[in-house]
């Protein structure tokens, strides 16, 4: 729930009353009738607004997925904001304190992956694929996982599979991890291009480090030689 507060604005009105009655009977000519004026228009605000503070509207706050005003990938981050969501719920009901970590962990990089797309609409490609195949299996893990460590029932093919479980984690989180790390490729391109039509650049104007120290020796051998 989130409270706005909306100002009256009879105190306002009010105050411009006053300010226009004074002048009408006064008609203020100096410093000393403009201060007078001041100071009522000041103590009208504050009377009318002790009894005219305003509203106070309480509206419900809801969690809006931010859009990029292009359907298909609007679409496609609201499935992952729902994934996210799912994932996220079920790791907080998960008992073992290390594969919740390893849960909380997988979340956070769900996130960080659709929030990337957000923001670079032109990895949808990737992410859509991501989507599609990778994330259904990780969010199946760790329901699979939790239902078994909350069945109260032990035996060997249970805790086979969550240790099976559990060491997939931790490829998945490596892979995300990965994933992640690819979407900035292009990024990452174009930097070092950039880098490198600086270095040719400051070559060729010969601002280099190791140009500038060989010009600078080879003009104080010069000067030497001058001498």
């Amino acid at each position: 729930m989130i409270e706005i507060k909306k100002k009256s604005v009879i105190p306002i009105y009010g105050t411009g009353a006053v300010w226009v009655l004074y002048c009408l009977i006064f008609t203020p000519h100096s410093v000393g009738s403009f201060i007078i004026l001041a100071c009522l228009g000041v103590l009208a605000y504050l009377v009318l607004a002790m009894f005219f503070p305003g509203t106070i509207e309480r509206i419900e706050s809801t969690d809006l997925p931010e859009k990029t005003g292009d359907d298909k990938i609007d679409s496609l981050v609201a499935e992952g904001e729902k994934s996210v969501a799912e994932m996220r719920s079920i790791s907080e009901t998960i008992p073992n304190e290390d594969v919740k970590i390893k849960a909380e962990n997988l979340v956070d990089i769900t996130d960080k992956i659709f929030k990337k797309l957000l923001i670079e609409p032109n990895v949808y490609t990737q992410v859509k694929r991501f989507s599609d195949f990778f994330l259904p299996t990780s969010v199946k893990l760790l329901k699979t996982y939790n239902n078994f460590g909350q069945s109260g029932v032990a035996g060997e093919n249970i805790s086979s599979t969550m240790e099976r479980i559990d060491a997939a984690l931790d490829t998945s989180l490596d892979s995300y991890k990965k994933f992640y790390d690819s979407l900035f490729e292009t990024q990452a391109l174009d930097i070092e291009t950039d880098i490198t039509v600086l270095d040719t650049m400051l070559k060729k104007e010969g601002l280099l480090d190791s140009d500038f120290e060989t010009k600078a020796d080879s003009n104080s051998e010069t000067a030497q030689q001058d001498k």
